[in-house]
């Protein structure tokens, strides 16, 4: 296959996997299968690269092949994931609407610098020496596990779109309880790296042990080999928590308008705070708003509404979503704890969004230019502390996570170090009417669930548009609203305890494990190929 061919068959294998990862939830296996044989298919065009110099390339033909197809595969996967930065930027901020494509396909392009460079080293590998299949594809899952983790973590990270949320109904219920995204992303990588490697022979075996393996592991994620994990990782409380997650429906146009969506917001959000009723006997209630669904700040609300929201019932807490601050300490996208009864003089509860969105929330260094483009309201934020403690109520510990923060599980294991503080339920609050009527909705309930599976932890999610749902603790979608409509779901939820192995882990070091893992498999082979081509030469 020539270069150019190779160019347009890595282009095509992104635009797979970009399929896998804005596949309608009930796919299911279709997405999980998806994405490991795109990843598969890139590897296979590596191999060639590697296999066929090319002279017009000059004699280090892994730069050129390895990075452009590395780059190509990865920059038509996140431009086709989160394609919807474009509704954001055009539709509400005011961007004219090249400019909007541009700047989601520079995005696009800047991050898969990092799945160019692991491509290269991967090729520029296999360009040197004999490479046997088991080695070829650790070297492969290690280097584009070091780009997923460097997409994700290094300048404030934005790892949207990874691998392994593909796998939600795949390898990941078995998995992400041990090894979290990244890992079963990693595992992905490795199969698909040894698939593409393979001879002939071998992957005809290889598929008929696919296919054994896949319905093992759908047992298992049925409940065969993860009821004993849940059973150790998730011991249930005793009393569930019933919740009432309100979805207001206010367009993103009239969201900051005051005549129009702040109206409809303060009466809405007050009014079903107030008159829904209280849970059945003994049972407590929580009512849990999205993301600013209060949009304006509490010194600036009408005179006598923030009294009048405030005062609750004896059985009765709110999690209720509102900016805080002045123009003197700055300003933040906060969560506050409302109790009613004899806990109602207890000091008011107030979570900090700490991970902020770039450019919506904070304006990164030398891009003020770009956001005096845009639109787009109260856009630099203060930032929170990382590991603040959960809001207590009736025994249960509620851990917010506003909007995108739930991306980051590394941040959200830092809450599980102490198992006596660890969250029972995690709480997602956001606004994605940023986004219109795109993927960007089901995409994110998939990240919920993977955090769901990686912490045994049911989560709830109260949002502006959808997806306004509640998870249980094996990430199974069990009660949710209908996107873009305006209603209040009641559920009962099962709080847990314990620790995953994934937890305890991240919660003391992070991902540093995984990325040691993968810098030692890179170097152990490195220093594999170097003796034997010493020992040929001798």
């Amino acid at each position: 296959m020539q270069p150019g061919w190779r160019f347009l068959a890595a282009v095509l294998l992104g635009g797979l996997q970009a399929g896998a990862l804005n596949f309608p939830p009930d796919w299911g296996w279709a997405a999980a299968l998806l994405q490991a044989l795109s990843l598969s298919g890139l590897v296979a065009v590596l191999n060639q690269a590697a296999a066929q110099r090319s002279p017009e390339l000059g004699p280090s033909p892994w730069l050129g092949q390895g990075l452009a197809l590395g780059w190509a595969f990865a920059t038509t996967w996140l431009a086709g994931t989160f394609w919807w930065l474009f509704i954001s930027m055009h539709r509400y901020g005011g961007l004219s609407a090249p400019l909007a494509a541009l700047a989601v396909l520079a995005l696009a392009a800047a991050l898969s610098f990092y799945y160019g460079l692991a491509a290269a080293f991967y090729v520029r590998w296999r360009t040197r020496g004999p490479s046997p299949m088991g080695w070829a594809a650790g070297v492969f899952a290690a280097a584009w596990t070091l780009a997923e983790l460097a997409r994700g973590s290094w300048f404030t990270g934005f790892p949207w779109g990874a691998g392994g949320y593909a796998q939600v109904a795949g390898l990941a219920p078995a998995l992400a309880p041990w090894v979290g995204v990244y890992g079963v992303g990693a595992v992905v990588a490795l199969g698909a790296a040894a698939l593409a490697s393979a001879g002939r022979a071998v992957k005809q075996v290889g598929v008929a042990l696919c296919c054994l393996v896949g319905a093992g592991v759908y047992w298992g994620t049925a409940g065969g080999l993860t009821a004993p994990l849940e059973a150790r990782a998730s011991n249930s409380l005793s009393r569930p928590l019933s919740v009432a997650l309100l979805q207001g429906n206010i367009p993103q146009d009239q969201k900051f308008e005051a005549g129009s969506g702040v109206a409809q917001a303060l009466a809405w959000y007050r009014e079903q705070i107030e008159t829904i009723p209280p849970g059945t006997a003994g049972t407590p209630e929580l009512v849990i708003t999205p993301e600013t669904a209060i949009p304006w700040l509490p010194q600036d609300l009408p005179s006598g509404y923030w009294a009048r929201l405030t005062t609750l019932r004896p059985d009765q807490a709110v999690l209720l979503g509102l900016p805080f601050g002045d123009a003197q300490n700055g300003y933040r996208n906060s969560v506050l704890g409302l109790r009613g009864g004899p806990t109602a003089e207890a000091p008011l509860y107030r979570y900090d969004k700490h991970h902020l969105v770039p450019f919506g929330e904070f304006i990164p260094t030398g891009f003020r230019w770009f956001t005096d483009l845009l639109h787009i309201p109260m856009g630099d934020f203060q930032r929170g502390g990382l590991a603040q403690p959960s809001f207590a109520w009736q025994g249960q510990r509620l851990a917010p996570m506003i909007c995108y923060e739930d991306l980051f599980g590394e941040e959200m294991g830092a809450r599980f170090r102490d198992p006596r503080q660890a969250p029972t339920v995690l709480v997602n609050m956001s606004n994605l009417a940023w986004f219109g009527d795109s993927t960007a909705a089901a995409q994110h309930l998939q990240i919920s669930r993977l955090r769901a599976l990686e912490f045994a932890r049911p989560v709830v999610r109260a949002t502006n548009t959808g997806a306004t749902a509640v998870i249980d603790a094996q990430g199974r979608v069990t009660h949710a609203l209908p996107p873009f409509s305006r209603g209040v779901l009641r559920a009962e939820v099962q709080g847990g305890e314990g620790q995953t192995p994934y937890a305890w882990w991240v919660s003391r070091w992070g991902l540093q494990p995984l990325a040691a893992l993968a810098v030692l498999i890179a170097l152990a082979a490195h220093w594999r190929q170097r003796r034997h081509l010493h020992r040929t030469r001798a």
